[in-house]
């Protein structure tokens, strides 16, 4: 998998964790695609999204 496509991985979780603080979502459907995107993610890096997304706010 190509860095684009990491990104973009991380743009759409970034996108659906924003959805879901709103009111009037459907959080179970967007819970789900949000695990699907953990699970690529680790399966071509071998590192979890979420440790990856809190060394990007720290640095």
């Amino acid at each position: 998998m190509k860095n684009s496509e990491l990104r973009k991985l991380v743009s759409q979780y970034k996108e659906i964790t924003n959805k879901q603080k709103k009111k009037h979502t459907d959080s179970s459907k967007l819970a789900e695609k949000q695990k699907e995107i953990e699970h690529r993610y680790f399966h071509e890096t071998g590192r979890t999204l979420k440790s990856d997304l809190k060394e990007f706010k720290e640095n």
